[in-house]
């Protein structure tokens, strides 16, 4: 099988679970990082200067290539005889996608929030300290999860370039919404051997290995309670002090 196709786990086969595609940071990743940066200003200057029906189309347009990229991904496993449960669209990035589809649809506030609040500095983070980096960098993987990611931060930007304003008053429907997943998604990660939200052990991730090596692997979701509430602190303070002012 040609590389470009190859899973996690097949990728893993054949150089050894330690296997680093590209290394953090390095000139492909800043490369990827670039890329996404510019797509992403472009886009926010882009849509910002358009009128409401421009607008739309912008989001419709977002919506369509998350759903695409995703749909793309489970097909390429399917054909190539890859697919696992773990394949599901139910990592915390890739239920993003159905947020955005239902915020494209339906426009509500308790829904954007939850993509700046939780969307942006997840999939953010996923970029700078990529747990895909045990792929090639010109492999289906990669591409995906680099393109997915981008389009997710994009998303959450675009809301707020054309006039949202996050309010802290609608934090505790974002967090009752996290932590209210969370809950069945632990358990069924029990039931398919899966990892979904990073519930059942630490992954490839260097956040999550920085956790691990903080708390240990037994308690290393204790690391996410103070990292979710600095990184919430630092997105709404400033909106609350303009808001005051």
């Amino acid at each position: 099988m040609s590389e470009f196709w190859m899973s996690y786990e097949m990728i893993a086969q054949r150089y050894g679970p330690g296997y680093q595609g590209y290394p953090l940071f390095g000139a492909v990743h800043l490369g990827e990082l670039e890329a996404v940066a510019v797509c992403i200003l472009l886009t926010a200057r882009w849509y910002r200067r358009s009128p409401e029906r421009t607008r739309r189309r912008i989001l419709w347009g977002v919506t369509v290539l998350l759903l695409a990229d995703e749909a793309v991904l489970v097909i390429a496993m399917l054909a190539t005889g890859q697919w696992n449960w773990s394949y599901l669209p139910l990592h915390l990035c890739s239920i993003h996608i159905f947020l955005c589809t239902t915020c494209t649809l339906t426009g509500k506030d308790w829904c954007k929030e939850e993509l700046y609040a939780l969307c942006t500095p997840g999939a953010a983070i996923a970029l700078l300290c990529p747990g895909w980096l045990g792929t090639k960098a010109w492999s289906l993987i990669n591409l995906h999860s680099v393109t997915l990611h981008g389009l997710l931060v994009l998303y959450p930007v675009l809301l707020v370039a054309g006039g949202f304003r996050p309010q802290v008053r609608r934090l505790p429907a974002v967090l009752a919404f996290l932590f209210g997943s969370a809950l069945p998604i632990y358990f069924l990660n029990k039931v398919l051997y899966t990892n979904f939200y990073f519930l059942n052990g630490p992954t490839s991730s260097p956040v999550t290995a920085l956790f691990t090596q903080w708390f240990g692997e037994q308690w290393y979701l204790l690391g996410f309670l103070p990292a979710v509430a600095l990184v919430l602190a630092g997105m709404y303070l400033p909106w609350y002090i303009h808001r005051k002012k």
